[in-house]
This record gives structure tokens, sequence and C-alpha cells, in this order.
């Protein structure tokens, strides 16, 4: 046998053609092309869901931080007008302790038996 045609197998029995290897070979690529096209709309499909559900997630932050902001300002009033209850309470101790002051020296001290 000549060196040169040890790797000619053309014409052993069951080897495939030249032409059927071509072909069994874009046989191959469609297949994977197909199968990475259903891989990409699938990929696609997801990527889409999950912009909606961050714009979902972005609007309900949003109307969470503007109910936050308006509780912060209902707090923030109710803080004042406690200070200032606060405040009027202690005037208005201040003032009946001046009162039970001049009360006290107006009436004669009570007398406690023993």
């Amino acid at each position: 046998m000549d060196p040169s045609e040890i790797e000619n197998t053309d014409d052993w029995l069951g080897c495939p053609t030249p032409l059927e290897t071509c072909r069994h070979q874009l046989k191959i690529y469609e297949n994977e092309f197909e199968e990475l096209t259903l891989q990409l709309r699938q990929q696609r499909e997801r990527i889409f869901k999950l912009v909606q559900m961050h714009a979902e997630a972005i609007r309900q932050r949003d109307e969470a931080m503007a109910t936050l902001r308006e509780k912060a300002a209902e707090t923030a009033k109710i803080r004042r007008k406690m200070h200032d209850m606060r405040g009027s309470e202690n005037a208005y101790k201040r003032e009946a302790d001046s009162l039970r002051g001049i009360l006290a020296g107006l009436s004669p001290p009570s007398k406690t038996i023993y």
C-alpha cells in the first residue's frame, strides 16, 4: 500500500463520503443554531420580565417613600404639638404651685392633733 493512500478512507465500507460528512456537520450546526435561538428567545423573555419587575419595584419604592415623607411630616407636627403642650404644662404647674403658695400663706396652718 502506498503511504499516501493510508489517509484515504473513502472506499472503506461504512465510512461516510466527504459530502455526507459535510451534510452531517451542517445538520449539527443547524440544530445548534435552533437551540441557541430558542435559548436567546427565552433569555430575552426573562430579561423583559426582570425589567417589568424592576419597574414595579421602583414604583412601589416611590410610593413607600412618599408615604414615609407624609408620616414624617405628621410626626414632626405631633412632636411640635407635644413640645408646646409640655411647655404649657410646665407653665400651668408653676402657676398652680404659685397659687398653692399664695393659698398656703392666706390660710392658717392646719393643726394636727397627735
